[in-house]
């Protein structure tokens, strides 16, 4: 099977774990055409009438290009009113009778290779429920994608091709550890989800690993599990934790638990350096 084909499936694929997981009743997505300037629209999910189908969403128009241009999560709680997106496609979702709407990009070695979008038919806030499970079905594509993508270049370390790594210590890797936690405690406290999810994204672009060895695919750790790892990072006690993230030292104490027992570790040390590997901390 062509490798596109097999992208194709795994959004197709992914579109029905999104409904599933968030409950929204419409779904649809699509792959970067070649260049990466446009994404088409081709994976239909709950959809009632055709309006959608083969839409071509060019990078930085609409939601789906925003998402497509800032590699991150987008939202909106009335599409065709919005002031966050520009109006290109504003027909066809109204066609479809969709309104509050989330594009999630692919994104696989730091490129945008698809969007998955997820959509009510009515203007109501999507909550972090819907956001987390919209995000979960993306990650699970570009895991399968940078898998097979692997496979077809068996070779690639054997070419004795150079690999740069990202120096992880110095005090300017400490700052980028404080504000990457910061920045996941603040999150919680922001009442738009939209804006919520766009302060995560950025804190995924201060964790995502430079050029060199891609990431080891991890266990996908729960929010806060993150948020007590990221302080830990950064030598944190879990008394001083619980006050960063306003919880108690024995809650604090169970997401570090249930934290390492994913990550196989055995130490605060030994998960942070999971994480690391896995990505998801810098």
């Amino acid at each position: 099977m062509a490798a596109e084909a097999v992208a194709t499936a795994e959004i197709r694929a992914a579109l029905n774990r999104l409904r599933h997981a968030t409950g929204l009743p419409v779904a649809f997505g699509g792959l970067v055409e070649p260049g990466g300037s446009r994404v088409r629209i081709s994976e239909l999910s709950g959809t009632e009438t055709a309006a959608l189908r083969s839409l071509a969403v060019t990078s930085g128009t609409g939601l789906g290009g925003k998402a497509v241009a800032l590699g991150r999560v987008c939202a909106v709680t009335d599409y065709s009113v919005s002031r966050r997106i520009s109006h290109e496609y504003d027909a066809p979702v109204t066609a479809e009778g969709l309104r509050s709407v989330l594009a999630v990009p692919v994104v696989v070695r730091h490129r945008v290779r698809g969007v998955l979008y997820g959509a009510l038919r009515t203007a109501q806030p999507l909550g972090d429920r819907v956001l987390g499970g919209a995000v979960a079905a993306a990650r699970e594509v570009e895991r399968a994608l940078a898998v097979r993508e692997a496979a077809d270049a068996p070779g690639r370390e054997a070419r004795g091709l150079p690999g740069v790594v990202r120096a992880e210590s110095g005090p300017g890797w400490e700052q980028v550890r404080e504000a990457h936690a910061a920045l996941r405690a603040l999150a919680p406290r922001m009442a738009d989800p939209g804006l919520r999810a766009e302060l995560l994204a950025a804190c995924d672009l201060l964790s995502a690993p430079g050029p060199g060895p891609d990431p080891v695919a991890g266990p996908l750790l729960a929010p806060r599990e993150l948020d007590v790892l990221a302080w830990v990072a950064t030598g944190a006690t879990n008394a001083a934790v619980a006050e960063r993230l306003g919880l108690g030292p024995e809650t604090v104490k169970g997401y570090l638990r249930s934290a390492m027992r994913k990550l196989g570790a055995h130490t605060r040390g030994e998960a942070v350096t999971a994480a690391r590997r896995a990505g998801v901390l810098p």
